[in-house]
């Protein structure tokens, strides 16, 4: 079902100081915040070649990115992503299988529909589901 990993997203407190110990120190490509006021965040990607990290900041204090943070100040990974050819079918097999999942597709930071796995179904981590 799912195809290759499409990115790792940390959630940190500063975008920009987390953007510029990227780009300054370990000489990576890094693209230009995103404000999602749908899903509460601001986002930058980091092009890895092979795959790309994402540092998500909160967007607001109803942003769910502000929980994590104040559980973990310093940041920390807060999901991984993976492509699905059909996310329709993809839920459809999950929901089937027992999995949780969280809400309904939405347009994520690609253009593209995403949807949430329910972490404890997942070994404790978050799983986002990106169709392709």
């Amino acid at each position: 079902m799912i195809g290759r990993l499409n990115h790792i997203a940390i959630a940190v407190p500063d975008l920009a100081a987390a953007a510029a110990k990227y780009r300054d120190m370990l000489g990576a490509q890094v693209g230009a915040v995103q404000a999602l006021p749908e899903h509460g965040v601001s986002v930058v990607f980091i092009d890895t070649s092979n795959t790309k990290v994402e540092l998500l900041e909160p967007l607001g204090e109803g942003s769910p990115i502000a929980g994590f943070l104040e559980r973990n100040p310093d940041g920390g990974m807060h999901h991984m992503c993976f492509e699905v050819p059909d996310l329709g079918a993809a839920v459809a097999q999950l929901a089937a299988g027992g999995a949780r999942v969280l809400g309904e597709p939405r347009i994520g930071a690609h253009g593209r529909p995403v949807v949430f796995l329910h972490p404890k179904d997942f070994d404790g981590t978050l799983i986002e589901l990106e169709e392709v």
